[in-house]
């Protein structure tokens, strides 16, 4: 049942619960190394702004009971939830529009029969290696390189004519690899080295040319990743229940898909962890590009990129908020910017979508926990948490925990400019990204 209006805080309570919440020291998990928080298939491959497996395990610990679980993600990213939710046994499912977020997901998620994988890590390695060597052909055959023809001026933007050339000669014997998992989990860890071997700023995170960049060898770059993917893998699969390991399809069920619409039957849930997009935050479409050209996951990248929610290429003409929270921060920011206004009115909006699918799919006594932070755009603070708190109430959930933590480390940059929105460099901008952020937990009764 839908919880009543009277039961509902006010947007005027849910204000004050933020302004007098304190920081709970034992969320943000500074003890933690990074070989603890890239443990088994985690580190895989780079990814902007994803939590730490830590912060899923113990939520799992406080809020699930039932060693047959369902734990489901609706922006699973890059895995972490649903790569937590496989290690313990439990049916993960979820939705991400990325198509490269869903590869990755998909290949951390699959633990591989070690010693098989380590065959096929060999037998790779070495024709990549001859062919490194040989420059033309393999095996008395001649290789064509595998560049996407449609991508072609992107790919030459990026990448030299040499790196151009021994990458898609490598891709040609990846896909030549019948083993669907293992040509799946070759590709990951060539997605994951183009960046290192294009001229893309190596430490930036915005799409950023360096013409002066002494870019890595392919080979070099693939031989070293994948090995330590292998010792991923073995970690993994030593950690995940043989039940699992056996019979993956029914545990594991994500989709290239819009968050708004879950693969799954009504109240089968137990628990949703997940970290949503931040409205104009990244374009992922944008950063995850290289791996969308080489591995031609989109014709038209333009269009792929008004999918996503949080985009600027978003805006709704005839739908309203029911946030009220929502709404003020809409009419300030049409005060500064109506473009700007209207990707923060659409994200709320699809957002709200995302808390009734949320609700549909939990059991009576699931909980729902979002990841989110506060920001700030020209001068208009976007409070994202407390119109989270609102709106899943709208959905019928109770307002049941908000949890406040520190961000010791985060795989992005920590300022942004205030007056575009967009992260920066420390030394271009002038306002703290998330210093902090919550975790806002909404429990169906």
């Amino acid at each position: 049942m839908r919880i009543m209006q009277a039961q509902m805080k006010s947007p005027e309570e849910i204000l004050h619960l933020f302004d007098t919440k304190k920081i709970d020291n034992t969320w943000s998990f500074v003890e933690y190394k990074p070989s603890d928080t890239g443990k088994w298939t985690h580190d895989y491959h780079r990814y902007p702004a994803k939590f730490i497996p830590q912060l899923v395990e113990r939520l799992i610990d406080e809020y699930v009971s039932d060693k047959d679980a369902h734990i489901n993600d609706p922006f699973y990213g890059c895995g972490t939830t649903i790569v937590t939710a496989i290690s313990r046994g439990f049916k993960a499912s979820g939705t991400e529009i990325n198509k490269i977020a869903y590869l990755i997901t998909k290949v951390k998620s699959t633990p591989i029969e070690p010693n098989y994988l380590e065959i096929k890590i060999k037998q790779f390695l070495a024709k990549v290696r001859y062919l490194e060597n040989a420059q033309t052909t393999l095996f008395n055959r001649t290789i064509e390189p595998s560049i996407p023809e449609r991508h072609i001026d992107r790919i030459n933007y990026w990448f030299t004519d040499k790196k151009k050339i021994e990458l898609g000669k490598i891709l040609r014997v990846i896909y030549e690899e019948e083993d669907e998992t293992i040509r799946d989990f070759f590709l990951v860890a060539f997605s994951h080295i183009l960046k290192n071997c294009s001229i893309w700023l190596q430490r930036s995170t915005k799409p950023t040319r360096d013409l002066e960049k002494n870019s890595v060898k392919p080979y070099d770059a693939l031989d070293k990743h994948l090995k330590k993917m292998q010792k991923g893998n073995k970690a993994f699969y030593d950690i995940v229940p043989s039940k699992v390991r056996d019979n993956l399809d029914d545990y594991l069920n994500i989709k290239i898909s819009d968050a708004r619409c879950q693969p799954v039957a009504d109240n089968k849930v137990d628990l949703i962890v997940s970290s949503s997009p931040y409205v104009t935050s990244y374009e992922y479409a944008d950063l995850h590009q290289l791996s969308t050209i080489w591995l031609d996951l989109a014709e038209n990248l333009t269009e792929y990129k008004k999918k996503f929610i949080g985009t600027s290429y978003k805006k709704y003409e005839n739908k309203k908020l029911r946030s009220k929270l929502a709404l003020d921060i809409v009419n300030k920011m049409l005060e500064k910017n109506q473009k700007m206004a209207n990707e923060i009115e659409a994200f709320f909006i699809d957002m709200e979508k995302v808390f009734d699918e949320s609700f549909r799919i939990l059991k009576n006594g699931g909980r729902c926990c979002y990841v989110i932070g506060d920001t700030r755009l020209k001068g208009v603070d976007i409070s994202n948490a407390e119109v989270f708190a609102e709106s899943l109430q709208h959905s019928g959930f109770k307002l049941n925990r908000v949890i406040k933590r520190e961000i010791p480390s985060k795989i992005l940059p920590q300022k942004r400019d205030e007056k575009t929105g967009k992260f920066a460099s420390n030394d271009n901008a002038n306002s703290e990204a998330y210093p902090v952020e919550y975790i806002v937990i909404g429990l169906k009764e």
